[in-house]
C-alpha cells in the first residue's frame, strides 16, 4: 500500500500541518523552530508584496493543505493538488468543516484524540483542493503568481518531469519556491532520475546543481534557506530534518 494513504501517515500529516505545539512537542526542551513549517514554507519564502491584487498560487503536493491555507492570505485564489486521495479528502474536510479529529500516538497502541482547525482568518472560499499528479498538471492550469513545492521533489518517480512544467505554471515575473531535506531513495525515484546525491560523470552533484541545470535560465535563483521540520511519531520519538528552500522568480 501507498504509505500516504495509511492511517499512520494521515495522522502525523495532519499534526505536523495543524497541530499545536504542546501536541507535537509536548516538553519545554526540544527543537521548537522547528515547528509550524507548513506556515513557515510560505511566510519564510514567499514575498507578498509580488504577488499582483487577486494573484493565483498552487501547492504543488500539498499533502494535507496548511500552505495552501496560508497562500489564501494574500492571494484570490489557492489550489492545492496531491496525489493522495486521503489526504485530499481530509485537507477538504478541514476547508468545509473547518476542523478535523484525529489520533495522536502516544507509545505502542495508545492514542490520544486531539481537535485540529482550519487556519483562523482565511477565506476559505478562496481555497481549493484537488487530488493529482504532480508530474502531469492537468493542461488547462496556467499562469500562477505563486508555485510552491514543498517536500515532493524527493518523492517523485521523475522530478525532473514534474519541473519542465513551471515554465507554463508559473506567470512571468511570479516567484516559486521549492523545499526539500532531499532525502532521495530508490523506493520512489529511481537513481539515475535523483536530481543530486549522487556521482556524475565523476563528480559529485548536489541537488541544487541539478535544479539550476533544469529551471535556469527561465527562473533565476533568488536565495537559498535551511527550514528545520519536526513530525511527531509519537510521544517520545520524533524525526527532526532540515529542508533546503530555494526561491526562484520567473524571467
Amino acid at each position: 500500500m501507498n504509505i500516504y494513504e495509511t492511517d499512520r501517515s494521515l495522522s502525523e500529516y495532519l499534526l505536523f500541518h495543524y497541530g499545536k505545539a504542546e501536541d507535537i512537542l509536548p516538553y519545554r526542551f526540544g527543537p521548537v523552530d522547528a515547528l509550524d513549517y507548513a506556515v513557515r514554507c510560505v511566510t519564510a519564502c514567499v514575498d507578498p508584496a509580488w504577488v499582483p491584487s487577486g494573484g493565483r498560487a498552487l501547492d504543488l503536493g500539498c499533502a494535507v493543505g496548511r500552505s495552501t491555507f496560508e497562500l489564501a492570505k494574500f492571494c484570490g485564489l489557492s489550489i492545492g493538488i496531491d496525489a493522495s486521495r486521503r489526504f485530499i479528502r481530509a485537507a477538504e474536510h478541514l476547508r468545509t468543516e473547518g476542523w478535523v479529529e484525529v489520533p495522536c500516538r502516544e507509545e505502542g497502541e495508545l492514542d490520544t484524540q486531539v481537535l485540529l482547525r482550519a487556519p483562523a482568518g482565511v477565506d476559505r472560499g478562496r481555497v481549493r483542493f484537488e487530488h493529482g499528479d504532480a508530474m502531469a498538471v492537468r493542461g488547462d492550469l496556467a499562469e500562477f503568481d505563486v508555485v510552491l513545492m514543498a517536500n515532493l521533489i524527493d518523492r517523485l518517480s521523475d522530478p525532473e518531469k514534474c519541473l519542465r512544467q513551471l515554465d507554463r505554471l508559473v506567470a512571468k515575473g511570479g516567484q516559486l519556491v521549492i523545499t526539500s531535506p532531499y532525502t532521495w531513495m530508490v523506493e520512489y525515484t529511481p537513481r539515475d532520475k535523483w536530481l543530486g546525491g549522487r556521482e556524475v560523470e565523476g563528480k559529485g552533484r548536489r541537488t541544487l546543481d541539478g535544479l539550476r541545470e533544469v529551471l535556469e535560465p527561465a527562473f533565476s535563483l533568488q536565495s537559498v534557506k535551511d527550514l528545520p521540520f519536526l513530525i511527531r511519531e509519537h510521544a517520545r520519538k520524533f524525526q527532526w530534518s532540515v529542508a533546503q528552500a530555494t526561491i526562484w522568480r520567473r524571467m
